[in-house]
């Protein structure tokens, strides 16, 4: 996906690097996320109007450590170094990088050096103002011809520039909503510094993903991979917009959809799309395979593979393959959690439309958000002019609830977990807190929804216990409820509920729901890796 204003981020390895490609997104500029081992010439070649160095976990002295050709430096493209960024900068270009006397970590109070003349990163800024650390290195002295914009405590050069060669660097993260004025240091950066313009908005998203679609499609056919999620919805929107009648969407229900899903999907997109819609019923085809599995990622390849072969098939009867292609919706938080991009993050997930595609595929794969956040696919979603209830609807994951069920995957236990589960989203959207991302139609990138719910659903953990119920010895299911809060579903925590909301829940799934006695509400701050929440 090109993009006049582009921004690429070397990935060197941080925890956060995804998100300084979603803060310079809620700036409306695109911002893509780029391994360290990209060689400079073909970074350059994509002719990026600012490059941001991300942090990374390595010491510069460190054996191994990651390095970038410095005369990346001399190239005239501004460039912003965040903690290992700008201690790389520093130690290529003849600065002092020290090993500090004690880590810094935490909220820290930032103390401004830089005067506010001209496009300084630091206007607007107050004085002295929060930020956030993470480093054990600090550098001691900054390279020749750069000044020192601000220090800490602990830090004698917290931030620095050579502003004629429109060179920063920040030792701490204003990426993370722990430094309060990050957003607007990044702005600074931005608008200030490179001279870039709001340029990626919602229509410019559509615009890119339907070039994309009709360019990688031509004069063929395609059908897409409709779930009836917001993100397959806005794929195969772009994709009819691209494409009109040589597009066919097709549903497949693989039993593993939450309460009532399957008949809602149907109804939803039939109206819409009319003979170019087709559903099919593959139940008992994919709980046949998922028998006896209980490994998760085991399970999202099965479901990713099944998948393809049904969609392999229905492209046959239709007439769309051979030489036909897939559409679905990939998006940019799938891509950079599975390893997409090849930077040093470990692999920590494979979603079925991602790491769980087949190697052999009769069909060419499109994936038009394969580089949007989603957020920005609901408002990609809102541009095209889909529902409300499509648009907002809760993330469910592809593999559906086959990796919300802990061991092997059986009806009786889908049964349990439907019904459990409905109850969960029922009490949750009936106390006000169930609005998707929190914010409503018409949030868009950059408005923050931090609180708010992203996801609220029942976990069976396939673990049984004794109780007592209406005076009767009972040896039952146990249930997990999870919510999280996230504003762009790459981060989250624990969402605190309201306790009389968590007593209605727990009653309603005890009273009404066969096989359980017990009910848990889980605390941690990130999703177990057995339990699917994206």
């Amino acid at each position: 996906m090109a993009a006049s204003e582009l921004v690429l981020v070397l990935d060197f390895g941080a925890q956060y690097s995804q998100l300084i490609a979603r803060r310079v997104r809620e700036h409306h500029v695109y911002c893509e996320l780029v391994p360290h081992s990209l060689p400079m010439s073909e970074l350059l070649a994509r002719r990026p109007r600012a490059v941001i160095l991300s942090g990374g976990p390595a010491s510069v002295y460190g054996d191994g450590a990651p390095r970038y050709d410095p005369a990346l430096f001399d190239s005239g493209v501004p460039i912003l170094g965040i903690c290992y960024g700008m201690q790389l900068m520093a130690f290529l270009l003849g600065g002092r990088v020290v090993r500090g006397e004690r880590r810094e970590y935490g909220r820290t109070l930032l103390m401004v050096d830089e005067p506010e003349v001209g496009p300084a990163l630091f206007a607007g800024i107050e004085r002295r103002t929060e930020c956030w650390m993470s480093h054990g290195d600090l550098v001691l002295e900054p390279p020749p011809g750069f000044e020192v914009l601000a220090h800490t405590e602990n830090s004698p050069v917290a931030a620095f520039a050579d502003k004629r060669r429109r060179l920063y660097g920040v030792q701490f993260h204003p990426e993370v909503v722990h430094t309060p004025r990050g957003r607007d240091i990044m702005g600074n950066f931005l608008f200030g510094v490179a001279g870039l313009g709001p340029t990626w908005t919602p229509g410019s998203m559509v615009e890119a993903g339907v070039r994309q679609v009709a360019a990688a499609v031509g004069d063929g056919r395609a059908i897409v991979a409709l779930s009836g999620g917001v993100d397959s919805a806005v794929a195969a929107a772009m994709a009819h917009r691209a494409l009109g009648d040589r597009l066919t969407a097709v549903f497949v229900d693989h039993g593993l959809l939450r309460k009532d899903e399957p008949g809602m999907v149907i109804r939803t997109f039939r109206e819409r799309l009319g003979d170019s819609f087709v559903a099919v019923d593959a139940a008992d085809r994919f709980l046949g395979r998922l028998a006896r599995v209980r490994e998760p990622e085991r399970k999202r390849k099965i479901v990713g593979e099944e998948f393809v072969r049904v969609f392999e098939e229905q492209a046959t009867r239709l007439g769309v393959s051979p030489g036909g292609f897939l559409i679905q919706g990939t998006l940019y938080p799938d891509v950079i959690e599975s390893g997409g991009v090849a930077g040093l993050a470990a692999v920590i997930k494979s979603h079925h439309n991602v790491g769980g595609l087949p190697e052999r595929m009769s069909l060419g794969l499109v994936e038009p958000l394969r580089n949007l956040f989603k957020d920005e696919v609901r408002a990609a979603g809102e541009e095209l002019g889909l529902p409300p209830e499509i648009v907002w609807r809760q993330p469910f994951p592809g593999p559906g609830l086959a990796i919300r069920i802990i061991g092997p995957v059986t009806r009786t236990k889908l049964a349990v977990l439907r019904e459990a589960d409905a109850v969960v989203r029922e009490e949750v959207e009936r106390a006000g807190l169930g609005a998707g991302l929190g914010a409503g139609p018409g949030a868009g990138p950059g408005r923050s929804s931090q609180g708010r719910l992203w996801q609220y659903f029942a976990v069976l953990p396939g673990v049984r216990s004794v109780g007592v119920m209406g005076d009767e010895r009972t040896y039952s299911y146990t249930i997990i409820v999870r919510a999280v809060t996230s504003e762009d579903g790459m981060t989250a925590d624990w969402a605190r509920l309201p306790h009389d909301l968590l007593e209605r829940i727990a009653s309603r799934i005890i009273s009404s729901v066969p096989g359980v006695n017990r009910v848990a509400y889980d605390v941690t701050s990130k999703p177990p890796s057995t339990i699917e929440w994206e």
